[in-house]
């Protein structure tokens, strides 16, 4: 039986301490050599500083724009991630002991057999066809993966063979360049980007299943502290689920290279108290409210493109290629968390989102400075 249980100890606190650190200086090793790519005349390496940014950078980006702590598989809250790390110690604790094995050898074979002063110089004598040595690393190698392929897969069905109850939440994953849509088919909600889920209390588990699909090219759904990567593949459904024991938010993002900007595909996942959860779901349900001040902004709204593409329900806007912005205002991040949601983000993205996230599939609709603000003032009632 996998355990469920939080077994932090100092282990676990200096793996997090340690990812803390090397998270800081991966930043700072990026950002300084992406400085002095991009000061270079070759229009390759100004290429390759962007590449660099753009797969370094996002490792403490969402720590940066976001509510929420660096994602560490050494720190799970979900069921499935409690098994991970058990499997992942087991093997970082094989492999050590190798490693140690094998080094150790090496340096004694080293320093025994080192030559000295006055050696003649000689090949030493060579043995040949020791039967010992020889069914002693064919065997205990063979025994090594067998044990970690065995446990490997204990694991693996323990997570693949849980089964919904009918307690379970349902939640719908759609992966596009580059945002999430979460549609939770049961309750009627439709958002984008930011994860709501209940907490699960261990006497009374509420896993939620996640099922798992794409719009366009192969995306990887992968929150550490959740559960393991899955693979998102366009005409292909996937399932996985997660059992959250803690409130809190945690971090995600898409872990296959999915386009330009697949390191600002970034997502989080919120857990609630139950009645918190609640409450958020009621709010999700409600229409979108109507303010006498926006009205000139909602009616501009409708007659743009934007109401092609999005849906704001209550309105005439039911646009499916983009994010539904019924609610809005009630999430924390713009562009799938590549800026926080203030009034002065939100302008600036209406106006051009290229701005805030270069190669967005979302067109800059040539705006004049008073139809702008009517369009954000509208935008920025939708809570």
């Amino acid at each position: 039986m996998i355990n469920t249980h939080s077994v932090d100890g100092p282990v676990v606190s200096g793996a997090n301490a340690f990812m803390a650190g090397a998270t800081e200086t991966i930043h700072w090793l990026a950002q300084r050599l992406s400085h002095r790519l991009m000061r270079c005349r070759q229009p390759q390496f100004a290429a390759g500083a962007s590449a660099l940014a753009s797969i370094l950078l996002p490792v403490v980006g969402a720590r940066a724009d976001g509510p929420a702590q660096t994602p560490s598989i050494f720190a799970p809250v979900s069921t499935p991630a409690f098994a991970i790390r058990e499997l992942a110690m087991f093997v970082l604790g094989i492999t050590g002991i190798i490693f140690l094995v094998v080094a150790g050898l090496g340096a004694y074979g080293l320093i025994r057999f080192r030559r000295r002063r006055g050696d003649s110089g000689q090949e030493p004598p060579q043995v040949y066809g020791s039967r010992q040595i020889e069914l002693a690393w064919t065997v205990v190698p063979v025994l090594i993966v067998a044990v970690l392929f065995l446990v490997t897969a204990r694991y693996i069905f323990a997570i693949e063979q849980r089964v919904p109850s009918a307690d379970t939440l349902e939640v719908t994953v759609i992966g596009h360049q580059w945002w999430w849509e979460f549609r939770y088919p049961r309750l009627g909600i439709v958002t984008a980007n930011e994860l709501r889920l209940p907490v699960s209390d261990p006497a009374h588990p509420t896993p939620t299943f996640l099922t798992l699909q794409s719009a366009d090219v192969i995306h990887s759904f992968w929150i550490p502290q959740l559960a393991g990567k899955t693979d998102v593949i366009p005409n292909k459904t996937n399932r996985m689920w997660v059992e959250p024991q803690q409130t809190g938010t945690y971090v995600g993002q898409c872990a296959e290279y999915c386009g330009l900007q697949h390191a600002g595909m970034l997502l989080t996942a919120t857990v609630l108290t139950r009645d918190d959860f609640a409450r958020w779901v009621a709010a999700q349900q409600a229409p979108a409210p109507e303010e006498a001040q926006a009205l000139r902004g909602r009616e501009l709204f409708a007659s743009l493109a934007c109401s092609s593409c999005h849906t704001v329900k209550g309105t005439s806007a039911n646009g499916v290629f983009g994010p539904d912005l019924t609610h809005l205002m009630s999430r924390s991040t713009l562009g799938s968390g590549v800026a926080r949601n203030t009034p002065e983000n939100l302008r600036r993205w209406v106006e051009d989102p290229a701005s805030l996230k270069p190669g967005s599939l979302m067109p800059a609709m040539q705006l004049s400075h008073d139809d702008l603000d009517r369009v954000t003032a509208y935008l920025l009632t939708l809570r």
